[in-house]
């Protein structure tokens, strides 16, 4: 029953080592009189060191102007930030007056991916630009924000959380099954 038990644990151990980490959020309006909302998906692979951003959003006052990631907050889920990942001020590929939808996968070991305070302020590199955005969009102290012609301080913003894979869920519960299979077991033996 003991390697039954130790093969268990490493197979959940296993797959909360997976590669891909995923944070998803709900755009609402940040601005009196806003009307957007929409939803965020990022998913930052570690093998590739990029980030793939799938913004959806609809009812917006104004035309789009501009999109970027702000980081960090002083407290999680609330207030404003600097730039964090931009390049020239704005999201790669990111164009005045997208109706509705951006995606695009960004690769995070360049540094002009990310505002130049941003970089300074995360040791001068992209590595270190990279962790500090990763550990606060797992803290909820960064946020993606789009802004418009009518809120030119941003119209609408996505705090995220991370969602586990689907993958790490069926782990944990095959895990979980064997637990309680041995458990089971050792009661009927008993």
């Amino acid at each position: 029953m003991k390697s039954l038990l130790f093969a268990s644990m490493l197979s959940v151990a296993g797959a909360a080592q997976a590669h891909l980490t995923i944070f998803e959020g709900t755009f609402a309006p940040e601005a009196a009189g806003a009307t957007g909302s929409g939803t965020l998906r990022l998913e930052y692979d570690e093998l590739d060191n990029t980030l793939f951003i799938q913004a959806d959003w609809k009812g917006l006052s104004g035309t789009t102007a501009n999109a970027h990631i702000h980081c960090c907050t002083a407290a999680p889920f609330t207030g404003t930030a600097g730039v964090a990942l931009a390049e020239n001020g704005r999201l790669p590929g990111f164009a005045a007056g997208i109706t509705d939808a951006y995606t695009r996968v960004i690769d995070l070991s360049l540094t002009t991916m990310y505002g130049g305070g941003f970089v300074t302020a995360s040791g001068g590199t992209a590595n270190g630009a990279r962790d500090r955005l990763l550990a606060n969009l797992t803290s909820g102290q960064a946020y993606f924000n789009i802004h418009t012609s009518t809120f030119g301080g941003g119209e609408i913003r996505a705090f995220v959380t991370q969602v586990p894979e689907p993958q790490t869920c069926a782990m944990l519960i095959a895990g979980l099954g064997v637990l309680g299979w041995a458990a089971r077991r050792t009661r009927t033996q008993a």
